[in-house]
């Protein structure tokens, strides 16, 4: 940006979707010549470094006092209430710091003295949790009727019984002293498998070129793949595909040893712990979704659900390879656009008025505080030198979200605002309206908020496709976009399901007592792949490692969230642009929640019960109609 261009405020332009013509961002050869007003304001956090250095010198007292309440916490009412709000004072001020040293560490990740600040914070804040471990065996240790009689005694200790009652309900699984002690020192130990597949996948594995059909070579990395994938030379696709996946072939039987190591090891601290194995769900599995309060049920509903729905996937498969116009659909073919010569770049501006009219059915009151995160620097919005890739919302109890972008103009970038933007409200209204010890929430209705908004944007974007332009180029752009919505339900609900089985599958084989070898492990994942695309793409052998390169196996039942999240956003956002303002109350009661109530409890408030099947089954209702509209688009 030049500096006589006066950028225009968020979310007041009027541009039609898509047409802004030769739309680039800003280049910017430091930060310091980035506008203000696209960079985020972090005041509400610390004034600036030095209040951040002196509260910081003042919280190094945190530990030691987390260690002074150790004889007097549960040994009286008022000694329970007393730490239980110096726990939310400590807990708030720690995310202070950690949220302004990581935050002023991404603005540029070469700045040493940032640097410093985000390891000090994370030095001060494992010492704290060390300091405070001591509690949860000690509150255990109560008899029921004692911490009734405190209920009684100490009418203020009620606005902690839930957070007391997570802690207790885990009394079954929580061994004596000596052995929790025994298995928390085996932890680095039990973290090792992940630390191993990062440092070969991420360091050591290299890939060879792929070359494209006049014979030019395309270096091959993880950051490529997708990209090259997506390229309409198939030459160079299939040569991305064999290269990734040839190079994984070679470390295969090292690929399976590290994954069986992560798989028996989850599976020795659950049976540690006494949980138990059932039809579908081993007890490794069980012992991962206690603790966030998720019924196992959810995890079989979501796989049972998606393979009563696989006819509508092999229906786009084999509409894919039509539109491609080829004879075989291979898996190299999966991610190539079928719908091309669809240009849709916007400025920041245009994007930031496009989400507010896409989010209009969420009212004024959710409106409101997007426009005061549009208008009030929430938003760090241009790449700069150094600065941290991706994309992603922070914050939390005492200062205001922030969104870190790197905004390039495309469509995938406005989804990436509103998403975030979920986030950050999501997060705004928990804080505002939940104490400390509720205001954050867990991962399983976390992307539900961000999933919503992207629902809605997909929906408006859908209804002003026609919007300043001829009737040719209106329909190329629908169908650009209602196969961008079925990509999202195929990589996200399909896919991470497919994810999701795998996993639970290969933890049955280490119950049953079976080698988890890479034959059997190429077998299994093989079968899932014939299984979820059908008849209609060919089975070829280098999709049977693909397993190998996924680091989310290693997150310990993690994919599911992805695919369940997706369900219940879709569910979610079609009831609140059908019903309006009822749905929307309800939908933010649930955002309002925080941790109040279970996320079975928040959700089933807004309106979805993801204890039963429906919201997947109405989702992959939704995906087997896009796919009639894409086929009657015609070419």
């Amino acid at each position: 940006m030049t500096e006589d261009e006066t950028p225009a405020e968020p979310g007041t332009t009027t541009t039609p979707i898509g047409q802004a013509g030769g739309v680039t961002a800003p280049h910017f050869e430091s930060r310091s010549q980035v506008d203000e007003r696209y960079t985020w304001d972090l005041s509400d956090m610390f004034a600036d470094d030095g209040a951040f250095a002196a509260a910081l010198d003042e919280a190094r007292g945190l530990p030691a006092r987390y260690a002074s309440h150790r004889e007097s916490a549960c040994a009286s009412a008022a000694g329970l209430l007393a730490y239980l709000r110096f726990d939310d004072e400590a807990g708030v001020e720690l995310s202070k710091l950690a949220n302004y040293a990581e935050r002023r560490h991404d603005e540029d990740t070469r700045v040493a003295l940032y640097q410093d600040y985000s390891s000090q914070v994370t030095t001060l804040v494992v010492q704290a949790q060390g300091e405070s471990a001591w509690f949860a065996p000690a509150l255990l240790a109560l008899p029921d009727e004692t911490l009734d009689a405190w209920y009684r005694e100490e009418p203020e200790l009620e606005g902690y019984r839930r957070k007391i009652d997570q802690v207790r309900r885990m009394r079954a699984h929580v061994l004596p002293a000596e052995q929790e002690a025994l298995l928390a020192r085996a932890g680095e130990m039990a973290a090792q498998p992940e630390v191993a597949f990062s440092m070969l996948n991420d360091a050591d594995l290299t890939f060879p070129d792929a070359l494209d059909s006049a014979g030019a070579a395309h270096p091959v990395t993880h950051g490529t793949y997708i990209p090259l994938m997506t390229s309409p030379d198939r030459t160079l696709r299939r040569g991305a595909f064999d290269s990734l996946y040839g190079t994984y072939r070679r470390f295969r039987n090292t690929s399976a040893a590290l994954l069986a190591s992560q798989v028996k090891s989850l599976k020795f601290f659950a049976d540690a712990r006494g949980y138990e194995s059932a039809p579908g769900v081993p007890a490794s599995l069980a012992a991962s979704l206690f603790p966030t309060e998720v019924p196992t049920q959810v995890y079989v509903n979501l796989i049972d659900a998606v393979h009563r729905n696989l006819p509508a996937m092999y229906r786009y498969v084999d509409l894919r390879r039509c539109r491609l116009g080829v004879d075989e659909l291979h898996y190299w073919d999966l991610y190539a656009p079928i719908v091309d010569d669809v240009d849709m770049r916007f400025t920041y501006e245009q994007a930031c008025d496009v989400i507010l009219q896409a989010l209009a059915p969420m009212g004024e009151r959710y409106l409101d505080i997007v426009r005061k995160g549009l208008s009030q620097r929430w938003v760090d919005v241009y790449e700069n030198p150094g600065k941290r890739s991706g994309a992603y919302s922070a914050g939390g109890y005492g200062m205001h979200p922030v969104i870190l972008l790197n905004f390039q103009g495309t469509l995938d970038d406005v989804f990436t605002l509103i998403h975030e933007m979920g986030h950050s409200v999501h997060t705004y209204l928990a804080s505002h309206a939940q104490p400390p010890a509720y205001s954050d929430y867990v991962m399983f209705v976390a992307e539900v908020a961000s999933t919503c908004n992207e629902c809605l944007l997909t929906s408006w974007l859908l209804d002003h496709a026609g919007d300043g332009c001829d009737e040719r180029t209106a329909r190329r752009r629908r169908g650009y976009l209602v196969n961008h919505y079925l990509e999202q339900f195929r990589t996200t609900l399909y896919r991470q399901t497919m994810f999701a089985e795998f996993e639970r599958d290969v933890a049955q084989m280490a119950v049953r007592g079976e080698g988890i070898t890479a034959d059997a492990l190429c077998a299994r994942y093989a079968e899932l792949n014939a299984q979820y695309y059908g008849d209609g793409i060919r089975p070829d052998d280098g999709i049977a490692m693909e397993w190998a390169r996924i680091p989310h196996f290693y997150y310990d039942y993690y994919v599911y969230v992805y695919a369940t999240s997706f369900a219940a956003a879709v569910s979610l956002s079609q009831r609140i642009l059908r019903e309006g303002a009822p749905a929307v109350d309800d939908y933010l009661g649930f955002l309002s929640g925080g941790s109040s109530k279970p996320p079975i409890d928040l959700l089933r408030g807004a309106g979805v019960d993801m204890a039963t099947p429906a919201p997947i089954d109405d989702a992959l209702a939704l995906f087997g109609r896009l796919v009639d509209e894409m086929e009657d688009l015609g070419d």
